[in-house]
């Protein structure tokens, strides 16, 4: 009963979460090029290339499609829109009948004045395969996973609801950084103990773990001499008006973050490895248990580290064919900006990640070894053998009755 109540608390605690930061403002609802629009579903009725002008894989010019709108103001209604082509294979789209794609109607009191095409419409498949994957997640692993389904939608509304209206508004990114990583890795720790010690020490560790990359990460970019633009749009964002904002201190708290949801997969295994053992035997002194935890440590890192390597360098691999196709020498590619600002970020994670380990061991072990910890394992494993014991006896008995009830019809 009393698990049951902590399970259904931190539950309450998470929805109350999610529902507060869905109904919290960023402030940038009303953004003016989106004022006097209408951004709805639209079909392709019919598609005019006629002004479309290629050159190779190269298109510029217009597309003309006749749509039909499917929502909003101007629902049923069938207008000629405009897909606009620059020459970019990265953001043009090119759309053929039958298409169901999004696009954004400009409207004044006499009606329709234009209509642009966005993009091909994907939500409904986004939240088909969100689905998917919380019924795969809760199916697989229960409980647990809808706790990781609440930690997935608490990190999104954070990043997208705090995190980014904070770095628009101009607050220091390392500083806001911290404490958005540092919360986030509170409540999703969390979700997956509750009300437990295991909850500080695997926070504590990771946390350490954090700051230690926050650090090498500042004196690093600096001695790198890396600037933030090196991020992907960064320079869109200063030409829309954002000119004050400081892109190499949103770079520096990247590594942080990036590296931190590594950081507590291994902080949360380091402890539960220290938790189980302290089970298995209560009588275990706080040196030996953090030996346990450094073991565990040991053998997670290995596999950890090219975890970042694998997730930092995937976005880059037409860059790095680019260069293999050009016969660039490998010196020239490591001294790339782009190339080394992946390099930072990798090496500095794994920094991160090593330091992790020894953190945590000591943290899980100090702390889920005290005496009153120690006499809750204690009473908790009572509790189950005197559990098993009224199953078995139970168990035992079921024959016997059987045979009674057998004996009691052949007499009659």
């Amino acid at each position: 009963m009393k698990n049951r109540l902590k399970k259904s608390s931190v539950s309450l605690i998470a929805i109350l979460l999610m529902v507060i930061l869905i109904v919290l403002p960023t402030g940038y609802e009303d953004a003016v090029i989106f004022k006097g629009t209408d951004k709805v579903k639209a079909k392709v009725v019919s598609t005019d290339e006629s002004t479309v002008k290629s050159s190779g894989l190269i298109q510029s010019g217009e597309q003309f499609c006749q749509v039909e709108l499917l929502g909003g103001k101007f629902k049923g209604e069938t207008t000629r829109a405009v897909n606009m082509l620059s020459g970019s294979l990265e953001s043009d789209k090119m759309f053929k009948k039958g298409d169901i794609a999004h696009v954004v109607v400009s409207y004044n009191d006499d009606g329709i004045t234009s209509v642009t095409m966005s993009d091909h419409y994907r939500l409904d498949k986004e939240f088909l395969l969100a689905g998917m994957f919380v019924i795969l997640l809760i199916a697989f692993a229960g409980w647990t996973g809808l706790r990781a389904v609440y930690s997935f939608v608490i990190t999104i509304l954070t990043i997208w609801k705090i995190l980014v209206p904070a770095y628009l508004g101009g607050i220091n990114p390392v500083w806001c950084g911290i404490l958005i990583t540092g919360f986030l890795t509170l409540i999703i720790i969390f979700l997956v103990y509750g009300f437990d010690r295991k909850t500080v020490a695997a926070t504590g560790g990771a946390l350490l773990g954090v700051l230690i990359t926050c650090v090498i990460g500042c004196i690093f970019t600096d001695a790198f001499k890396i600037h933030g633009a090196v991020m992907a749009y960064s320079e869109s964002l200063l030409y829309s008006g954002y000119q004050d904002l400081n892109l190499t201190k949103i770079f520096m708290s990247g590594i942080f973050i990036g590296a931190s949801g590594a950081m507590m997969d291994l902080a949360v295994d380091i402890t539960s490895a220290v938790n189980e053992v302290v089970h298995k035997k209560p009588s275990i002194g706080w040196k030996e248990a953090a030996r346990s935890g450094m073991n565990v440590g040991r053998a997670a890192m290995g596999t950890m580290t090219t975890t970042l390597l694998l997730a930092y360098s995937g976005g880059y691999i037409a860059l790095l064919m680019t260069f293999m196709a050009q016969g660039t020498p490998i010196e020239n590619i490591l001294n790339y900006k782009y190339v080394s600002a992946e390099i930072l970020d990798t090496i500095v994670g794994s920094f991160g990640l090593v330091t992790v380990a020894p953190f945590t061991a000591l943290t899980s072990a100090v702390l889920l070894t005290g005496k009153k910890y120690k006499d809750q394992v204690a009473r908790e494993l009572e509790v189950e053998v005197s559990v098993q014991k009224t199953e078995q006896n139970i168990s035992d008995a079921e024959p016997c009755e059987a045979e009674f009830e057998v004996s009691e019809v052949v007499s009659e």
